[in-house]
């Protein structure tokens, strides 16, 4: 979304663009903690080391029984209220997410089920943690091309049902949460989603993924002997690929408005480890002051953890309407995404 009457060069489009905002934001975690010195008692690691490594002190984890769409649906209900909309005003519903309650149907038809959305259509965009941007872009065009007045997007993970908690590489690095927004016209033609840059690189596939589990490898007896049905990864290979591509994107979409790094108020980048989020900060010239790091207290829980440091953000008065907010992400796959707007709510 270049401008509010001339459609961006990305989106093919019959009808002329409006633009379009966040007009709402919420978020949820479950209340269970799991901490460091918990996971001293499980695996060989130390308090010190995650947090030297990751950033991270605490996460939080669901109980038996408790399923993305019951994250994903307590975000969406704060949500509509915060935007003064209905269930019913809701015209689609795109949910990123890696941990689907079930392969089908979908948690998007969880979702509009649970808050009683009855007006809407909707899917699961399987982004990985580049889950929230992806939706995000998805739902902002549908509104923004007139298709829809309301869209709900929901990023929601519970990564703790596809974690092995007996490889301390991986286990000490994910939560569980959500966090929903809604999107609607914006009332004010200088607010609201400016633009966006993402892509993919599947050459990076094996670098971070769950082997098992799908059509390739559907489960048996083998597959569950050599754990392939939990989170696999080159932690090494992600981390380069992640500070590279996260300044690259960031780059590209504010080029693409006329804007450099200088211009940015706020960065929140996907919170997978602090020290990817200041290195990309650092390359792009952003001063701490600029940079919301949260994951001390949620770890990485993939397309949540986008909507819980604007929460955090906006709580700790560093986030404020007109401010230009400049989200990004890199995620298994590899995917990459990136969206600039000014911030209307």
């Amino acid at each position: 979304m270049v401008s509010p009457s001339a459609p961006s060069p990305h989106i093919a489009v019959g009808r002329p663009l409006r633009r379009v905002r966040v007009a709402s934001l919420a978020t949820y975690v479950p209340p269970r903690l799991l901490t460091n010195k918990d996971l001293e008692q499980m695996v060989e690691t130390t308090d010190e080391w995650i947090l030297q490594r990751t950033g991270i002190r605490e996460r939080h984890i669901v109980d038996p029984g408790v399923a993305t769409s019951d994250l994903g649906a307590e975000a969406a209900r704060l949500a509509l209220d915060r935007a003064g909309v209905t269930a019913g005003d809701i015209g689609v519903i795109v949910v990123g997410t890696t941990t689907p309650d079930t392969i089908f149907p979908s948690t998007a038809c969880r979702i509009q089920h649970k808050i009683g959305a009855s007006r809407a259509w909707g899917f699961d965009l399987g982004g990985a943690c580049s889950g929230f941007t992806f939706a995000l872009t998805a739902a902002a065009n549908l509104v923004a091309s007139g298709a829809h007045e309301h869209a709900l997007v929901v990023g929601a993970d519970v990564m703790s049902s596809i974690i092995d908690y007996t490889d301390r590489a991986t286990c000490v690095l994910f939560g569980d949460g959500a966090g929903a927004v809604v999107v609607s016209p914006s009332d004010d033609p200088e607010l609201g989603i400016l633009d966006f840059a993402n892509e993919i690189d599947g050459s990076g596939g094996p670098a971070l993924c769950m082997p098992a589990g799908g059509s390739l490898m559907p489960a048996s007896h083998e597959t569950v002997e050599k754990r392939l049905h939990y989170v696999k990864q080159d932690g090494q290979a992600v981390f380069k690929f992640a500070v590279r591509k996260t300044e690259e994107i960031c780059r590209r979409v504010l080029a693409q408005q006329g804007l450099g790094p200088e211009h940015v108020d706020l960065f929140v980048s996907h919170q997978a480890n602090r020290r990817i989020i200041m290195s990309a900060a650092d390359k792009l010239g952003l001063p701490p002051e600029k940079v919301i790091v949260n994951i001390e207290r949620f770890g990485n829980t993939t397309a949540a953890t986008i909507p819980l440091a604007l929460e955090d953000a906006r709580q700790e008065g560093r986030l404020e309407k007109g401010d230009l907010v400049l989200l990004t992400s890199v995620g298994a796959g590899f995917t990459v995404g990136s969206v600039l707007m000014r911030w209307a709510c």
